[in-house]
C-alpha cells in the first residue's frame, strides 16, 4: 500500500477570485498559511478573514479584557501586511469554542456574507501529527467550517439568515485546511514568504509571550521549518500545504 505522505502534493486550484479564511484565533492564519494568502492577493485575488474569537485567553500575563483588544489590533495589522482589508470577529469565547448549531450558523452566515469560492481554515483533526494533540477550539471551528460550507447553500438550513438578507450561497467549491497532518495540495511559499513573515511579526505581543528569542529570528526560523516539512513532496520547493476538500 502506498504511504499517503509520500504521494506528491498537487498544485492548489487557481481558477477562483474570492477566498474566505475562517479560523479560531488571531495568529492562526499567520502560523498557518499567510505566505499563501500573500501570493493570492498579489495575483489580484480577494481574501477576507473571519475569526471566531479575539484570542483573549491566549496570553497568560494579560487579562482577557486587555488581551482581546490588543490581539484584535495585531490581527488587523497582520492581515494588512498580506493585502487583506476585511477582518471580522464572531465573538465566541476563546478557549471554549463549542462545535454546535450556534457556531455552524455563525460560520454559514459569514460564508453567505462573503460568498467565496474557496474557504480556508485550520486543522480540524484531533492531532497535528503523531503525538501532537490539537486544541478543542481548532477542532470545533475547523469541523464547523467544513459543515457550514454546505449549510450556507441550503435554503432550508438556518432560514432565519435569509430573513436577515443573507441569501443562500452554494458557490463554495473547495475547503482548504491548512496545517493538516494529511495534506493533499500545496502553494509555493517562496513568493509570499517575506510578507507572511511580516504578518506573523505583527503579533509581537503574542510572540514575545511565547519565546525569549528575538521575535524576528523566532518567526523566520518557525516559518522556514514549517514550509520545509512537505517540500520533498512538492518539487523540493518550500510549500504551504493544505488538505483540500471538494464541495
Amino acid at each position: 500500500m502506498t504511504d499517503p505522505l509520500s504521494v506528491p502534493l498537487q498544485q492548489m486550484p487557481t481558477d477562483w477570485q474570492r477566498a474566505l479564511a475562517i479560523v479560531a484565533h488571531p495568529d492562526d492564519i499567520e502560523y498557518g498559511c499567510s505566505a499563501a494568502v500573500a501570493s493570492w492577493t498579489a495575483d489580484g485575488r480577494q481574501v477576507s478573514y473571519v475569526l471566531a474569537s479575539r484570542g483573549e485567553a491566549g496570553i497568560d500575563t494579560l487579562t482577557p479584557d486587555r488581551a482581546g483588544p490588543l490581539r484584535e489590533q495585531e490581527q488587523r495589522a497582520a492581515a494588512a501586511a498580506v493585502g487583506v482589508s476585511t477582518v471580522e470577529f464572531l465573538d465566541h469565547t476563546d478557549g471554549v469554542i463549542e462545535y454546535g448549531v450556534d457556531l455552524r450558523r455563525d460560520v454559514a452566515a459569514a460564508i453567505r456574507r462573503h460568498r467565496p469560492e474557496m474557504v480556508v481554515t485550520l486543522n480540524h483533526r484531533d492531532t497535528w501529527g503523531p503525538g501532537i494533540w490539537n486544541t478543542p477550539d481548532h477542532v470545533a471551528l475547523g469541523r464547523a467550517v467544513l459543515d457550514s460550507a454546505a449549510d450556507a447553500g441550503n435554503r432550508w438550513i438556518f432560514p432565519e439568515l435569509a430573513e436577515c438578507g443573507l441569501r443562500p450561497w452554494n458557490g463554495v467549491r473547495w475547503v482548504a485546511v491548512a496545517n493538516s497532518p494529511a495534506p493533499t495540495h500545496a502553494v509555493s511559499a517562496a513568493p509570499g514568504f517575506e510578507r507572511g513573515l511580516r504578518s506573523l511579526l505583527c503579533h509581537r505581543t503574542y510572540v514575545q509571550a511565547l519565546t525569549e528569542e528575538d521575535p524576528e529570528a523566532y518567526a523566520r526560523r518557525f516559518l522556514t521549518a514549517t514550509t520545509s516539512v512537505h517540500s520533498a513532496r512538492f518539487g523540493q520547493v518550500p510549500a504551504v500545504a493544505f488538505e483540500l476538500f471538494t464541495c
